[in-house]
C-alpha cells in the first residue's frame, strides 16, 4: 500500500507506541486519525502534524457506542479509512491471590480484557466496515494491525489478565484475516518486547538497565520508533497477512 494521502487511524495515538506510529505513518504521507482519552496529548500531536493532516477523537475503545460514533466522525472528516493500528491498552499486574490469599477481583480481569482485547476487536470491526467501501488498489482495500505483546507467549508472574488479553489478540489475527480476505483487507499483529515508552522510562535507571540486560541482542530496550517502522512496513507490504511478528531483540521472558 502506498501510504501517500491514505487515512490511518491509530488508537492510543497520543502517547507511547501509538504516538511513535502516528509520526512514522505521517512521515510516509498518511493522514492521521487519533483515538485516545487524553485530549490534551491528542491536541499536542495534532498541532505537531497540522490540522490539515490529523484529527483527534476522544474515544473509549471498550464502548460500542463511543467507537461507532467516532468512526462516523472519521468518515465524515476524512472520507475514507485505509489503515487501522490498535495501540490502546493497559497492563497493570496483579496476582490471582494476594498475600492474604484473597482472589483478584473479577472486575480487574474483565476491565483489562475489555480494553485490550474487546477494545481491539471493537475498533477493528467498525474500521473494516469503513474499509470495505474503498476501491480495490493492488488487490487490497485496507489493513488492520493489532498490538499484542511477548507476554502473549511468556506471561510473567501477575500477568494472567494481561497475557490472556494479548494472547486473545494473537488468536484472533488469522481468523480475522480469513474473514476479511474476500474484501481485500489484511490483518496482522505486532508483539513487542520491552519498549522504551515514556511510562517505562519514568522508572529508575537501575530498573531500566536491569530490564535491558535481559534482552538477547541488542541488549537494550526497544525504541518506540522501531515499533512504528515495523507497523509502517506491514502497512506497505501487501504480502504480509494473517501473521504475528515479534519485535523484541530475541528476549524470552522469565517468570519474574
Amino acid at each position: 500500500m502506498d501510504l501517500t494521502n491514505k487515512v490511518a487511524l491509530v488508537t492510543g495515538g497520543a502517547s507511547g507506541l501509538g504516538r511513535a506510529t502516528v509520526e512514522e505513518l505521517a512521515g510516509r504521507g498518511a493522514k492521521i486519525a487519533i483515538f485516545d482519552l487524553n485530549a490534551e496529548a491528542g491536541a499536542e500531536v495534532v498541532a505537531s502534524l497540522g490540522a490539515d493532516n490529523a484529527a483527534f477523537f476522544s474515544v473509549d475503545v471498550a464502548s460500542e457506542e463511543s467507537v461507532e460514533n467516532a468512526m462516523n466522525e472519521v468518515a465524515a472528516h476524512f472520507g475514507a479509512l485505509h489503515v487501522l493500528v490498535n495501540c490502546a491498552g493497559i497492563g497493570p499486574a496483579k496476582k490471582i491471590l494476594n498475600r492474604e490469599n484473597q482472589p483478584m477481583p473479577l472486575g480487574d480481569f474483565s476491565k483489562l480484557i475489555g480494553i485490550n482485547l474487546t477494545g481491539s476487536f471493537n475498533v477493528a470491526r467498525c474500521a473494516a466496515a469503513l474499509m470495505a467501501k474503498n476501491e480495490l488498489e493492488d488487490g487490497e482495500r485496507g489493513v488492520i494491525i493489532h498490538t499484542a505483546s511477548v507476554a502473549a507467549y511468556e506471561g510473567q508472574v501477575g500477568q494472567c489478565a494481561y497475557s490472556a488479553s494479548k494472547g486473545g489478540i494473537v488468536g484472533m489475527t488469522l481468523p480475522m484475516a480469513r474473514d476479511l480476505a474476500t474484501l481485500g483487507i489484511r490483518v496482522n499483529t505486532v508483539a513487542p518486547g520491552i519498549m522504551a515508552t515514556p511510562l517505562l522510562m519514568s522508572m529508575p535507571e537501575k530498573v531500566t538497565n536491569s530490564l535491558a540486560a535481559t534482552v538477547l541482542n541488542p541488549s537494550r530496550l526497544g525504541a518506540p520508533s522501531e515499533y512504528g517502522r515495523l507497523v509502517t512496513h506491514i502497512a506497505e507490504n501487501g504480502y504480509i497477512n494473517g501473521e504475528t511478528i515479534r519485535i523484541d531483540g530475541g528476549i524470552r521472558m522469565q517468570p519474574r
